[in-house]
């Protein structure tokens, strides 16, 4: 039998280097930090820190009292059949928060701006001004309108954009003209110039950035054509309806930071396109040095018997 080492915490991740999570953690807390169960069954582990966990290790932890998820996205740790029922922890860090917003901004004035026209311009040499609209001529469309969208709104607003947002539930949030709910998402994408989506992947919106979303968009902006950018989750979009939509002249044009298969396949058209910017799910990256001590502040308050914050809704996934 296995002699119980109260209190360690288990690390379970694919797809990035643990290291650094691990420094950060035996950095900042005496509790043991492991990155495998001991055995099929491990009544140590109280805490689990994770992302895109394998599946059924969670399952193995008895005395598991909560889980924290390193990325602001949830949905890996529901790909999960066996997730035990303890709460699940989201990251909010102001970190997180303001490399979203800039990422949302940086995009949203580069085809402001036209940025595309001057790239090629500077390719072939050629010296001349395009026309020039105002960030109050374009209405930013926010698709998501919880910590992140929220922030990138309030962000958009102080350039001077003239800003909407669309949410599953109603909200009110000054200067931010609110939709919600199915009825009124049509309405919302009508009336949006750039699109941005920054909802959370659930099974309602899985696959909502599609052929006839898109359809909904204006014909006719400012700068020429409607807009999307995608910094949410890759699931939500339908890689092959935007390609379509950029082909038609639904869209003009695309600023896409996450995908359905990631890394995006070399043979993805997506790439090539000349008015799509391609970042690999780099938007707003998960610092460990910011956002352990969240973890650890939050693991230290539960055991003195304070509640946890920003938990996860096992219904609507976020």
């Amino acid at each position: 039998m296995i002699a119980a080492r109260p209190h360690r915490i288990l690390l379970s991740t694919t797809g990035l280097d643990p290291s650094c999570w691990l420094e950060q953690f035996r950095r900042q807390t005496s509790r043991e930090v492991v990155d495998e169960p001991d055995g099929a069954s491990d009544p140590s582990i109280r805490f689990a820190v994770v992302w895109k966990q394998r599946s059924g290790v969670l399952a193995r932890l008895p005395n598991l009292k909560a889980v924290f998820s390193i990325g602001a996205g949830v949905d890996h740790l529901f790909g999960d059949p066996q997730i035990p029922q303890v709460p699940i922890v989201r990251v909010v860090a102001d970190d997180l928060t303001l490399r979203m917003s800039e990422y949302v901004v940086w995009q949203v004035l580069d085809h402001l701006r036209q940025g595309w026209i001057y790239r090629d311009q500077q390719a072939r040499k050629i010296w001349l001004e395009p026309w020039q609209p105002a960030a109050s001529d374009l209405t930013i469309g926010i698709m998501g309108l919880g910590v992140l969208g929220s922030d990138a709104g309030k962000k958009l607003r102080a350039l001077g954009f003239n800003v909407t947002g669309w949410s599953r539930r109603e909200k009110h949030i000054d200067g931010i003209a609110s939709f919600y709910g199915a009825a009124q998402l049509p309405a919302f994408v009508g009336g949006c110039d750039m699109l941005v989506v920054l909802l959370p992947l659930t099974p309602a919106t899985r696959g909502i950035i599609s052929k006839d979303l898109l359809g909904h968009l204006r014909s006719a902006t400012p700068i020429g054509g409607a807009v999307l950018i995608n910094a949410g989750r890759g699931g939500l979009q339908v890689d092959a309806d935007i390609m379509r939509a950029l082909e038609s002249g639904a869209l003009m044009a695309a600023s896409l930071d996450v995908f359905e298969i990631e890394p995006l396949p070399r043979d993805s058209g997506l790439w090539s396109h000349p008015r799509v910017t391609i970042t690999p799910h780099a938007a707003a990256t998960s610092d460990p040095a910011r956002l352990v001590p969240i973890m650890v502040r939050q693991m230290d308050e539960f055991d003195v018997g304070m509640p946890l914050e920003n938990l996860v809704d096992r219904a609507t996934q976020y």
